[in-house]
């Protein structure tokens, strides 16, 4: 059984077809989307790839900024760092946990269940990781901190040259590549591998 997320009807989910999906008879929300063979392959690919892209986003410079001869740079950490240092101690807690330490334990956790779901059975201690892998999700924001960005640019453009860095880039893919995750990961999957006692 399950209840929809639009309208709350609760309704037992017929076998899918792979590709097929279920819709609530009652709103048309979508209940589940069955995504076939190789599906929680191509999740561990894409979430492999996305810690990488991660490491190199938070490793290398977002972006240069040059006014009348000087030159800065930083990095996301670097980023919360200077706000900390500049008294907005909140606000620089909020960019790191949203930007750095969300993002890396929801990875994390995401390539250990996927690791994990090409064994069998899959270990039972795998459902409390898929609860902190759905919280983890609510708090990572990088295309937020993505879009801020971009608007700095854009405002900031005027009155300084602006240099884009390899970080800045490299946290585009991740959004790209975490959206990619969410179509092809389906949480159901491993819920269903877990051997329950």
């Amino acid at each position: 059984m399950t209840a929809c997320p639009g309208c709350d009807l609760l309704q037992r989910l017929p076998t899918l077809p792979g590709g097929g999906r279920a819709r609530c008879p009652r709103c048309g929300d979508t209940l589940a989307i069955e995504p076939g063979e190789g599906s929680l392959q191509r999740a561990l690919a894409l979430a492999a790839a996305a810690a990488i892209v991660f490491i190199i986003g938070n490793t290398t410079s977002l972006m240069g900024l040059s006014v009348v001869g000087r030159h800065a740079s930083t990095t996301i950490l670097g980023g919360a760092y200077e706000l900390w240092l500049q008294g907005f101690q909140v606000t620089a807690a909020l960019v790191a946990l949203a930007c750095v330490v969300a993002p890396a334990a929801y990875l994390s956790i995401l390539l250990a269940l996927l690791w994990m779901s090409t064994r069998s059975p899959v270990p039972k201690w795998g459902g409390r990781l898929m609860r902190h892998a759905s919280f983890m999700l609510g708090w990572s924001m990088p295309e937020v901190m993505l879009l801020g960005i971009l608007v700095a640019l854009i405002k900031i453009a005027a009155l300084a040259t602006v240099v884009p860095g390899v970080g800045l880039y490299a946290m585009g893919v991740l959004v790209i590549l975490l959206a990619a995750i969410k179509l092809t990961f389906d949480p159901r999957q491993i819920w269903q591998r877990l051997a329950w006692h």
